[in-house]
């Protein structure tokens, strides 16, 4: 099923209650708003490599040196290849360190997890993994 049919099936089922859309009843594979929201941002993931010796992805040497929030997401998530503990540091517009998340997520191997949320478009941050040994996933944000 397409999403623009999804996206009637479910307004079709569902009532509008304070600008949200509210499911009053689904029907099988309709799809949820979450479930939308979710393709739309995983749709525009990006694949990331972190080398071995560094904490940081990207480095201040690569090109970007910063990823970027879209509207795409709300959140910030990442999909290890591998069993993962991972933070998020933010940036100012300017490229200086802001801060950093104080505490480390627990990245599953294959599994999408949301490491910062409700963070605002066009905000510059990079992952900060607890380990140095090289990394390879995708993120979205």
């Amino acid at each position: 099923m397409t999403l623009r049919r999804k996206l009637v099936s479910l307004a079709a089922t569902g009532v509008l209650v304070g600008g949200g859309l509210v499911a009053a009843t689904t029907s099988a594979g309709a799809a949820s708003p979450g479930d939308v929201s979710a393709q739309s941002c995983y749709g525009s993931a990006k694949s990331y490599t972190k080398k071995t010796n560094y904490h940081l992805v990207p480095l201040p040497s690569q090109t970007p040196q910063f990823f970027t929030t879209t509207s795409n997401c709300s959140d910030i998530n990442i999909k290890t290849n591998s069993n993962r503990s991972v933070k998020v540091c933010f940036y100012t517009s300017s490229g200086a360190l802001n801060y950093c998340q104080a505490d480390y997520k627990s990245a599953k191997n294959g599994v999408w997890k949301v490491i910062a949320t409700n963070v605002k478009n066009n905000v510059k941050f990079r992952f900060y993994f607890s380990t140095t040994s090289a990394a390879t996933g995708t993120y979205a944000a």
